[in-house]
């Protein structure tokens, strides 16, 4: 008797949940991926109904990411479980289970991690479903959020295309670019003269870029006036390399400062190397 009872509250609890769970997500006659595409970033936008939108990003220099978008977020902040998974008709295939993923109170609830966002997207390719599962903020209700398959591949082989022709790195990564120098020395190493060919490489392709500001520094080894004329050296060494290798003298303002503006305290070894620098700050038209 006790045994049939036990029974009876498993399936009603099974019940409830089902009942109890609510899917978004678009359907097969309503499901759009639409791509962008760019040098500077790749991205692959989903609607999803009565929630927002899915969108898988690949910017330049990056790994890819995935993040949803909403102005009304149904899912309590918390943990929510990420899932792949098959539709229910292609049930028992195998489910990937790519763990939690903080829900956030924000029109960006939810962000993915690089590697989980590749798996994402892998299981999309192989016509899976990545679900988001957490409880709703005003309810029991449990929210599953799901990004749909469908017509996922008449986007995917121009997404393949886009990230082939991305550059090899992205503004962030090169508006505020550091060299260093030896002790008493202005010239550039190989290493230095990667650096500034991915300054170069950027701008020749970004119009947006109005100036570039190249800045000359020392430790404090030496006496003020020496310190100076090698900052002054240091800022020549980088302009005349972004000059040579076609950057517009036009577009460069050089300056100056001796030791006056170290990054560290000038205590160490180590630090005065730190303090031994130019810097070439890019500058977008808006700023």
């Amino acid at each position: 008797m006790l045994s049939k009872a036990i029974r009876l509250l498993v399936v009603s609890m099974a019940f409830w949940q089902v009942v109890h769970a609510k899917d978004l997500g678009a359907t097969m006659e309503n499901s759009q991926w639409y791509l962008s595409s760019s040098i500077f970033e790749c991205r692959l936008v989903h609607d999803i109904p009565l929630y927002g939108q899915a969108i898988f990003l690949h910017e330049a220099g990056e790994g890819l990411r995935f993040h949803t978008s909403t102005h009304r977020n149904p899912m309590k902040v918390g943990k929510a479980a990420l899932v792949v998974e098959a539709s229910n008709w292609g049930a028992g295939r195998e489910v990937w289970d790519l763990g939690y993923i903080d829900v956030l109170d924000s029109k960006e609830p939810l962000s993915v991690p690089n590697k989980e966002s590749e798996r994402m997207m892998q299981g999309l390719v192989e016509g899976l479903t990545p679900t988001f599962t957490r409880k709703a903020w005003y309810s029991e209700e449990t929210i599953r959020l799901k990004v749909s398959r469908f017509n996922f591949m008449s986007v995917y082989p121009g997404y393949l295309d886009c990230i082939a022709g991305l550059l090899p790195v992205n503004f962030r990564q090169v508006e505020k670019t550091r060299v260093h120098f030896e002790s008493d020395k202005s010239s550039l190493t190989e290493e230095d003269k990667h650096a500034l060919d991915m300054v170069i490489l950027y701008v020749a392709h970004d119009p947006s870029i109005t100036s570039i500001y190249v800045d000359g520094h020392t430790d404090n080894s030496g006496r003020r006036i020496y310190n100076r004329r090698l900052s002054k050296a240091r800022a020549g060494t980088v302009r005349d390399y972004l000059i040579e290798n076609g950057i517009s003298e036009d577009t460069i303002r050089t300056r100056y400062h001796g030791e006056r503006y170290p990054v560290v305290d000038n205590d160490t070894k180590e630090n005065k190397q730190i303090n031994r620098r130019s810097t070439v700050r890019l500058v977008r038209d808006e700023e």
